[in-house]
């Protein structure tokens, strides 16, 4: 709240030219404070307040900012800030800045570095998008396992300083092949004639380079761990990756997952940083597909025009019986997408999963059926020729209706993804119009198949 009512000191002082007044009242600020800051205020004077930061500090405020950002910013520098800035980076950072920044840009940055820093960038930007490689750190510490633990402890103190982390110190051979991690309190404890040998469990996790981000994020999850070796495909050691950028892999993940159940394109930034043709861009296609998909929903009801002619009333309960069918197929699409992301279950678990959603299906539909059936029968007594004389058979067709439709949409709910990540697409990309256009066009075959069998001889 204190730091809210500075902001407009902070402003006056910008205005003025008050820089060592302003770097004064900025020290007792969190990096992650001076970011929310610099985009609070006026874009022109954003760079004049990174400008008073000093360099520490400076990277790591511009750690903060999300890629959009880091680029404007990286604009309105100049080349020797932007040099400086990238030295202060750490590999992964600075790989991670790179390859959301516009190639023009990209370049220009390469540029920029020193020949180790050019080096290692295009090393790092060299693994596949999205993979491991991209996201390690090649900043670790690593001994040999006939070293003593004197030994050890020197090299921790003489190179630890330039590591992402030290909790964890890593043990490969001569030919640079990992062959344990061990924790830093078991290498202070141990005594320091032994050697690490000694004290080696050789039960190590680890990550290939090429592996997908996702499973970075799982195996942290899986194994606790705030940081995981990752070693190339012939077990050599050749980076780390440390759990903040693991959370912000989880977190896009995520947030892709859910934009594509509302059956749409993920998007590449953040809603406020995405065009408004760009916007479209992503939504129209599946919006697009799912008008031509329910055309079918047409077609089907052209087909019962007869039925609908002799007993109009039936057009009435058409959406209720349809959405009902919709949202359990949603709840069961959600529910196996989320399940196989995590790994809870796998493609050969679908047999289980069909008998545990069959019996929800007739559960869930029965439930929803004796809701949709006295509904009717207490709207009947209130109203007695508000659904005709046939009331109690109408109220049976859509009791019955949503049992059966009910049932098919937690079934293709459920199944679908299945089928999806059986022929390698993306479950989330596309279960949800699938689930939304089977359900309605099968669902309206369910409602008038069961109405005819019930009302036949009646009012139909």
């Amino acid at each position: 709240m204190l730091k809210e009512l500075l902001k407009p000191e902070i402003k006056e002082l910008i205005d003025s030219h008050q820089w060592s007044d302003l770097r004064e009242v900025l020290e007792s600020w969190s990096p992650a404070e001076i970011s929310d800051l610099i985009l609070d205020i006026e874009k022109q004077n954003r760079v004049l307040l990174y400008r008073t930061l000093d360099r520490d500090t400076a990277h790591e405020v511009f750690a903060y900012l999300d890629p959009e950002q880091q680029d404007n910013l990286l604009r309105d520098l100049t080349d020797q800030e932007t040099r400086e800035l990238l030295s202060e980076m750490s590999p992964d950072d600075r790989t991670l800045l790179m390859e959301e920044l516009p190639a023009k840009v990209t370049r220009r940055l390469l540029e920029l570095l020193d020949p180790d820093d050019l080096k290692e960038a295009r090393w790092l930007l060299g693994y596949p998008e999205e993979s491991i490689g991209r996201l390690m750190t090649p900043d670790f510490v690593a001994v040999r396992p006939y070293w003593t633990i004197r030994r050890a402890i020197d090299h921790i103190k003489q190179h630890g300083r330039d590591s992402e982390t030290i909790n964890r110190i890593y043990v490969r051979d001569d030919n640079g092949v990992l062959v344990d991690d061990i924790m830093l309190r078991s290498i202070i404890l141990a005594n320091e004639d032994d050697v690490i040998s000694d004290i080696m469990e050789e039960n190590v996790v680890r990550l290939s380079a090429f592996d997908d981000q996702e499973q970075a994020v799982r195996m942290m999850e899986k194994y606790d761990l705030p940081a995981l070796p990752v070693v190339d495909s012939q077990g050599v050691l050749v980076g780390i990756v440390t759990f903040d950028d693991v959370l912000d892999i989880a977190e896009q993940e995520a947030t892709e997952d859910i934009q594509k159940l509302g059956g749409m394109e993920a998007l590449d930034n953040t809603y406020k940083a995405t065009s408004l043709l760009e916007m479209v861009r992503k939504r129209v296609g599946w919006l697009a597909i799912l008008l031509v998909s329910e055309m079918l929903t047409t077609s089907v009801l052209a087909y019962f025009e007869g039925a609908i002619e002799k007993a109009a009333i039936l057009v009435l309960f058409i959406p209720l019986i349809i959405s009902s069918g919709g949202n359990s197929g949603s709840q069961a699409a959600t529910l196996i997408i989320r399940a196989l992301a995590v790994e809870e279950i796998k493609l050969s678990d679908w047999a289980m999963v069909l008998r545990r959603e069959l019996l929800s299906g007739i559960l869930l539909g029965g439930t929803l059926g004796v809701i949709g059936f006295l509904r009717i029968a207490a709207w009947t007594i209130f109203d007695p020729v508000a659904y005709g004389d046939h009331s109690i058979l109408i109220g049976i067709t859509v009791g019955l209706s949503l049992v059966g439709i009910v049932l098919w949409g937690t079934i293709i709910g459920s199944m679908l993804p299945f089928v999806l990540k059986k022929l390698r697409f993306d479950p989330a990309t596309s279960s949800a119009p699938f689930v939304a256009t089977l359900v309605d066009v099968i669902g309206i075959i369910i409602y008038f198949a069961v109405a005819m069998m019930i009302l036949r001889g009646t009012v139909l």
